[in-house]
């Protein structure tokens, strides 16, 4: 919590009743002086059960929210949001891509954490993947994901990897909740992300730092027992099309 803005929050409200401390004070049950405090600055010498009361008169709540290397608390409490990066994981090292989970930065004041950052030596393409267990603010994740696009080389840089091109890949549990959410938003997420299924199955086989992906993908259970066989046939199918052609 941030006290000084708290204060700030509580007077504004309290202006907005037209009351002076004591009516608040009255209203809450609590001084004048506790009153005074808090919209000094002081929140954090006052309880949060008499936060909880002064806010409530005034219409408002309070919250307590424990937080941890940016999105990192909510990951590690995740377990879906675990076994998905496991398979995300899995299949692209079948597919030889260099793998990081969790990376955190820390980059001009921007901090954050990346699920997992992968790099192919040979097309010197660093790919940023999100993971969510379910569909997520759509404009957070976006700001969010641009962010962590816009810093990558540098980040991929201080592992010794020199990316030419950064990728993006938004990873989503898949069900039909999160299907119809994806829908109901379907061009925003198909402006963000026009690589689909196939094509991001393709290119995770054969990067193309040319073409960086821009995808969505969702894996269920079912899918990420298969991803990483998918990927090498996928692979394996541009290898014969290329040896037809030829």
């Amino acid at each position: 919590m941030d006290p000084i803005f708290f204060g700030r929050g509580v007077k504004a409200l309290r202006l907005r009743k037209r009351w002076r401390q004591d009516d608040l004070a009255a209203a809450a049950h609590v001084s004048r002086g506790v009153i005074a405090r808090i919209e000094q600055g002081h929140a954090a010498r006052v309880t949060v059960e008499t936060l909880d009361k002064v806010a409530g008169v005034l219409g408002g709540r309070v919250t307590c929210r424990l937080t941890w290397n940016g999105e990192g608390l909510d990951r590690l409490l995740d377990a879906e949001h675990a076994a998905i990066v496991e398979a995300v994981v899995r299949t692209l090292r079948s597919a030889d891509w260099l793998v990081a989970t969790e990376v955190s930065f820390n980059h001009f004041g921007e901090r954050g954490s990346i699920d997992v950052l992968a790099f192919r030596p040979e097309a010197r393409v660093v790919l940023v993947i999100e993971v969510k267990s379910v569909v997520p603010d759509i404009q957070g994740t976006l700001v969010t994901l641009d962010r962590k696009e816009r810093l990558a080389k540098e980040i991929a840089r201080e592992r010794g990897w020199d990316a030419m091109a950064v990728a993006r890949l938004l990873v989503i549990r898949d069900n039909r909740t999160a299907r119809r959410r994806i829908e109901a938003h379907a061009a925003t997420f198909g402006n963000a992300f026009p690589d689909r299924a196939i094509d991001v199955r393709r290119w995770l086989a054969s990067p193309e730092s040319g073409r960086p992906l821009r995808g969505l993908w969702f894996l269920s259970g079912e899918s990420q027992a298969v991803a990483k066989q998918r990927v090498r046939r996928a692979g394996h199918s541009r290898e014969r099309d290329s040896c037809q052609d030829s």
